[in-house]
């Protein structure tokens, strides 16, 4: 063999520094994009996450919001009802009577499937917050401020008013008995 054509055992063996430095870099500019990526990936997914979680909230409100507002239609139907029931105007027809108590007793048991209950107010004192006065009477049996009769009942809704009972109040005195009795 020609001594030209040799190769030296140790020529093969020495690393190129600068090759070396160029894989070295370029492993390092790939790490930092997938670190890059996965970061992204992640914002992404819980952007996605809280894209689905409003969503959904907003659906639960919508659907709420539309069911009571269909209770609040079916209210008044309820009123007139109960004012039927009230007037005895069933004295001929007991089983027509029965048949809207039974009605009435289907739908307040549906109400309060859907958390709607029925207030009771008379005899109780008279909250600004939970009935609507619409008249005052004197009553010297009852107490001050207290519910004599109830005109359109009131419902609650989770412990707060969904309708506001309409009522006729007790007022013992009046103003102008009371300043005369000074």
């Amino acid at each position: 063999m020609s001594p030209e054509f040799q190769i030296s055992p140790t020529a093969g063996a020495q690393p190129n520094t600068t090759t070396g430095q160029a894989v070295s870099t370029d492993a390092d500019v790939f790490r930092k994009e997938l670190a890059a990526q996965k970061e992204l990936n992640l914002s992404l997914k819980a952007d996605f996450e809280n894209l689905k979680r409003r969503g959904r909230q907003e659906s639960e409100a919508r659907a709420a919001a539309q069911k009571d507002s269909f209770i609040h239609e079916l209210l008044p139907s309820i009123d007139n009802l109960e004012r039927a029931l009230a007037s005895g105007a069933f004295a001929g027809s007991a089983q027509f009577h029965q048949g809207v108590e039974m009605t009435l007793h289907q739908i307040h048991s549906l109400l309060r499937k859907h958390g709607i209950e029925t207030e009771e107010s008379v005899g109780q004192v008279f909250d600004p917050h939970l009935h609507e006065a619409v008249s005052k009477r004197h009553d010297p049996a009852q107490a001050d401020h207290s519910i004599l009769e109830v005109f359109q009942r009131g419902y609650r809704q989770a412990g707060k008013v969904f309708r506001a009972a309409k009522v006729a109040v007790n007022e013992l005195a009046h103003p102008k008995q009371a300043r005369r009795a000074r």
